[in-house]
């Protein structure tokens, strides 16, 4: 059944109806399956006040819900403080329900407690990477309209830069002073009673060409990553401890760092610091049970002298980026469990395919998620045989809704939901992946658009001609890597390799800048002078 729209004549409790009204048509989404009890929610739902009010209610307010090196927030100081940053969101910043609000922090209670106070006061929350520069969240405040950022006061330069340049008239607040009104408001808040089906969340996911989608997630989709994936494959307890290395930008960050564990009563904590070292020393401190990383993650922890003889946690989620065989066999012989592999994506919220325990078996992804069916197809849209290669597609109860975005009819077709990856089936029903059907780069965990690398290198004055593609690499699976035309002879060519990445650091993510830059007299090109990147993959 084609349903889960809220255009489709429900009720809303949104005010400014922006989001809304820039759903993709009914006829332009993919199919939504609601075959589990689990996920036939009630029409009136608000997905922060079950993940925090109901939390209270079931008793588990003098719970740990977040551990950090200065102490416990429990539940229910979780909930109030929640509840005080909502009051100040509405009465003295003026949200109204169906407003945008951006967040920009790293992961950390702070930013989980306005998460909740954005969905609780009937918000649609935009979260964003910290690393980003104002030129990438200038269209993230175009698309979404932003009307109200929060910031971490050491944050706060990029995105002035960033609202001074935007359409949109974003109001920017800083995390202390969002302290300072909320300090006045009242530990109790009546939260908006929303439509399962209200927008409560834009993700945004970066296509090949580095202009931003939105992906629109509604209250229901929210719980509906715990109801499936966290449910039916990882089965945590409450006395588990989750740490999540993503930011909570990512929707793998946010469903393994705060969803999964506030749907059962659990507790998570953040990374502090970065790196192997700071991680192992996290799951050490705080007695992680649950952890979610890339490859690139566990590669590196393994690679530490000092992780021989620690105790792992005893569920490690590995997405993002392929889990490779190697990785796979040198986690269980140093820690005696297997990785749990799995695939998402922005568009779907979290994973549809996965395998833990006894069902992993080693180098395949797995199977599909309760709750989703999952296909391989040819490109004529048709189910390909057993052992093929074809276009990954899956359908379940989320799926792609892109604000405003003609790229919706690219992502949805048939109602299946085009992950834009290459995978084959075997006979047992196990996903096996083969490559990604673009020009995205996938590097420890992250998307690089190639073109937007390009973009920035071609803003240096020595750089002719650039291409940059996906490059294999041992520690992180890819690495962008740039093949670059000078405008000039270069008297240094190492200094100006630094000074060539430096420069991208300077201009976009520094996650995104070329890790290997290779100087060419000239690019592979068609006769019609199109860039054949497909010749320099691998190069």
């Amino acid at each position: 059944m084609r349903t889960g729209d809220a255009s489709e004549g429900s009720w809303t409790a949104h005010v400014d109806t922006f989001v809304r009204d820039r759903l993709p048509p009914i006829d332009a989404q993919p199919v939504f399956l609601f075959d589990l009890p689990e996920l036939r929610y009630p029409e009136a739902l608000n997905a922060g006040g079950v993940l925090i009010d109901d939390a209270i209610r079931r008793g588990w307010g003098d719970r740990a819900a977040i551990l950090t090196d200065e102490g416990v927030w429990t539940y229910r100081r979780l909930l109030e403080t929640a509840n005080r940053l909502a009051g100040a969101l509405v009465d003295d910043l003026g949200l109204v329900r169906g407003g945008r609000v951006l967040l920009r922090a790293a992961n950390g209670p702070m930013l989980a407690a306005c998460w909740l106070a954005i969905l609780k006061a009937g918000g649609v929350v935009v979260t964003t990477m910290p690393m980003l520069r104002a030129s990438e969240l200038v269209p993230i405040l175009d698309k979404a309209r932003v009307g109200l950022a929060l910031v971490a006061d050491d944050l706060t330069t990029e995105l002035q830069e960033a609202a001074a340049a935007s359409a949109a008239p974003a109001k920017i607040v800083t995390f202390g002073e969002l302290r300072r009104l909320s300090e006045t408001r009242p530990a109790t808040f009546e939260t908006v009673r929303t439509h399962r089906d209200d927008p409560a969340l834009i993700a945004f996911s970066s296509g090949t060409t580095g202009k931003p989608k939105a992906c629109v997630h509604f209250h229901r989709d929210i719980l509906a990553m715990t109801d499936t994936f966290a449910r039916h494959v990882l089965r945590p307890v409450a006395d588990d401890v989750f740490l999540a290395t993503p930011p909570m930008a990512f929707t793998f960050g946010l469903g393994g760092g705060l969803v999964f564990p506030l749907r059962i009563g659990a507790a998570t904590t953040f990374l502090a610091g970065a790196g192997p070292d700071a991680l192992i020393d996290q799951i050490q401190r705080h007695r992680v049970s649950v952890l979610f990383a890339a490859p690139t993650g566990y590669r590196q922890m393994l690679a530490r002298p000092g992780s021989r003889g620690l105790t792992f946690p005893r569920l490690c989620v590995s997405a993002g980026e392929p889990l490779d065989r190697a990785t796979s066999d040198a986690w269980f012989e140093r820690t005696g469990r297997r990785l749990i592999d799995g695939i998402g994506a922005t568009e779907m919220i979290h994973i549809f395919i996965s395998a833990a325990g006894a069902d992993i078996r080693p180098g395949a992804t797995g199977r599909p998620v309760p709750g989703f069916r999952v296909t391989i197809l040819s490109d004529d849209g048709e189910p390909v045989p057993i052992g093929e290669a074809g276009r990954l597609a899956v359908r379940g109860p989320t799926g792609c809704r892109y604000l405003d975005d003609e790229r919706q009819g690219t992502y949805v077709a048939g109602g299946w939901n085009i992950t834009g990856d290459t995978y084959r089936k075997d006979e047992d029903g196990y996903f096996w992946f083969v490559s990604r059907a673009d020009d995205m780069i996938v590097s420890a965990g992250y998307n690089i658009a190639g073109p937007e690398v390009e973009a920035a290198l071609l803003a240096h004055p020595a750089v002719a001609e650039c291409a940059v593609v996906a490059h294999p690499d041992p520690e992180r699976g890819h690495i962008a890597k740039a093949f670059v035309v000078l405008a000039a002879p270069a008297a240094d060519e190492p200094a100006l390799i630094r000074e060539l990445q430096d420069f991208v650091k300077a201009a976009i993510a520094p996650y995104k800048y070329p890790r290997a830059i290779e100087f060419v007299a000239d690019l592979p090109k068609t006769p019609t002078g199109k860039i054949q990147r497909f010749r320099l993959r691998g190069s």
